[in-house]
């Protein structure tokens, strides 16, 4: 068990004028790797196996494979940030401080909406498997009001356990992890069992390994929910402010939990490729389509116990999930407000129990607002997959820029950066370019819609054009990514053939990561923020 953190609670401002409550370090490895396990674990694992094979069919393994290797390399550079700079709410302040104000206002923009969209994916995931007992609940391939009612409930429910503090929390996701490790290891065992038992051939019933093509593997890792699913350790580096050793912990703790959760993703995906009936393969795996996968493919195959189980673990992980994430994303929005773009008044972290609860607030408003708009699960995470990874394409930058101007200030705990950082943004720009346009065409608008939000609300905007000019490639990103893909081969017009389009993707890819990093550079040179201050009080 983690030792008792120190029971102080506050510190002095910066001018010693008063104690000012700073949020708290509770945090240890299992606590860290408990919560990044279990943000991956949430209800990705409930729907994420039919998405991909849908999409793929068994290619679908290598979409995984794929979704983890580059999450891997992009859990590196945010390891290397965290370790190197633990502040709450790091995706949005590293920005600030390598790149400034508007850079960190369109990441903090996309993180809000990501984030918020992802809190209610959660929640609308448990709504859509309860409708197997209340089929009220989700209609046509949609929630209805009643089932809309339902998933703000759970999403009040969730941020009232974050609200008396990170103590609480990380106790109460403990046990949730325990769980949410045992039922997908049981459920693949069992759906294993019974699928080599009937003997069925998944590849050849569906059309062979690959039977939408290679491409159809690679748009999986963006459409079929990989890299929402993924992208769940995130919350380990939010509360980086909050562990105890960050510097020890936040590495070890995040690679665990990012690889045993894609091992046991890749069981998953094994065991309900075997489990679906030959039959049900008629007209091949675009034709599957399960409201609960796991839970009706144990009645199909008479694992009336495991349905029961797996009905009940619904509410568990997607709740794990919706803990965690709660939790991470209020740090990030304390971490906004931080930077200038939100009121002061989001900073305030209560004193009794060490939480930002106006920033709880907050995330708890938008993901309500974000209910509204969306059916169900696939719809929310095939926008949110692709804002985090715009944000973790900055990320990269931040650390290109950070070990240009302030090489002492590196931890150097992960080797290699120079390499890993450029890797970083092309893997990230890839994946967001084979997505799809119907996927772009809405996400990278709303983006960009950060920048005249930044120039009505920020108390930046007499600078607004200098910091247009220091931003400008990143708008410069977001407005040729567009272009790609309009023209490109991924669901565009294919003006720009196929394999053609995903190497202009690379190139211009690192030629703006080297654009952003000479800018980060001169930034850091000619700020007056000291990049090296002592943020771990955030």
């Amino acid at each position: 068990m983690n030792s008792p953190a120190p029971p102080a609670d506050t510190t002095s401002t910066s001018d010693g004028s008063a104690n000012t409550p700073r949020l708290r370090k509770e945090l240890g490895f299992w606590s860290l790797t408990a919560i990044g396990f279990s943000g991956i674990m949430g209800s990705g694992w409930l729907f994420g196996a039919q998405y991909a094979a849908q999409a793929a069919g068994p290619a679908s393994l290598l979409s995984w494979l794929v979704g983890g290797a580059a999450f891997t390399l992009i859990a590196l550079v945010l390891i290397e940030l965290g370790a190197s700079r633990p502040v709450a709410g790091g995706i949005v302040r590293w920005p600030f401080l390598s790149n400034g104000p508007l850079t960190a206002g369109i990441v903090g923009w996309s993180v809000l909406l990501a984030t918020s969209s992802a809190t209610a994916a959660e929640a609308s995931a448990i709504t859509q498997y309860a409708s197997h007992y209340l089929p009220w609940l989700y209609e046509d391939g949609a929630l209805t009001a009643p089932g809309l009612v339902l998933s703000a409930g759970l999403l009040a429910l969730v941020m009232l356990l974050n609200w008396f503090g990170v103590r609480l929390f990380a106790r109460v996701n403990f046990v949730l992890t325990a769980i949410k490790f045992g039922v997908p290891v049981l459920t693949l065992a069992a759906l294993l069992a019974s699928g080599f038992s009937q003997g069925g051939d998944p590849v050849a019933a569906g059309g062979g390994f690959a039977p939408y093509g290679w491409t159809a593997a690679l748009s999986a890792v963006a459409t079929a929910g990989i890299i929402y699913t993924i992208n769940g350790f995130a919350p380990t580096i939010d509360l980086a402010a909050e562990a105890r050793d960050p510097r020890r912990d936040i590495p070890r703790a995040v690679l665990t939990a990012i690889g045993l959760a894609v091992l046991l993703y890749l069981g998953l995906q094994v065991a309900f490729l075997y489990a679906v009936p030959e039959s049900a393969l008629a007209g091949g795996w675009h034709g599957i389509d399960f409201s609960s996968p796991f839970g009706e493919l144990a009645l199909l195959l008479n694992l009336g116990w495991l349905a029961a189980l797996l009905y009940a673990d619904a509410v568990i992980s997607p709740g794990g999930a919706l803990l965690v994430g709660i939790a991470g994303n209020s740090r990030v929005t304390y971490a906004m407000a931080r930077n200038g773009v939100l009121p002061k008044r989001v900073t305030e972290v209560h004193a009794g129990s060490g939480v930002p609860r106006a920033a709880l607030l907050v995330n708890f408003t938008l993901a309500l607002i974000l209910l509204a708009p969306f059916d169900g699960w696939q719809d929310i995470i095939g926008v949110a997959g692709n804002l985090f990874l715009l944000n973790y394409s900055v990320a990269a930058v931040s650390a290109a820029a950070f070990r240009r101007a302030r090489p002492d200030a590196v931890s150097g705990w992960v080797p290699g950066m120079r390499w890993i950082t450029p890797l970083s943004f092309v893997v990230s720009a890839e994946i967001i370019y084979w997505s799809q346009w119907e996927k772009l065409s809405v996400v990278l608008p709303l983006a960009v819609l950060a920048v005249p939000l930044f120039a009505l609300i920020t108390k930046y905007r007499g600078v607004f054009f200098a910091q247009l000019r220091q931003s400008a490639w990143l708008v410069t990103y977001l407005v040729v990514l567009f272009a790609i893909s309009a023209l490109g081969g991924f669901g565009g017009t294919g003006l720009i053939p196929a394999g053609l389009d995903s190497a202009l993707v690379a190139v211009v890819a690192l030629l703006i990561y080297f654009w952003g990093a000479r800018s980060g550079e001169r930034h850091l040179a000619n700020s007056a923020v000291d990049t090296d201050e002592q943020e771990t009080t955030d």
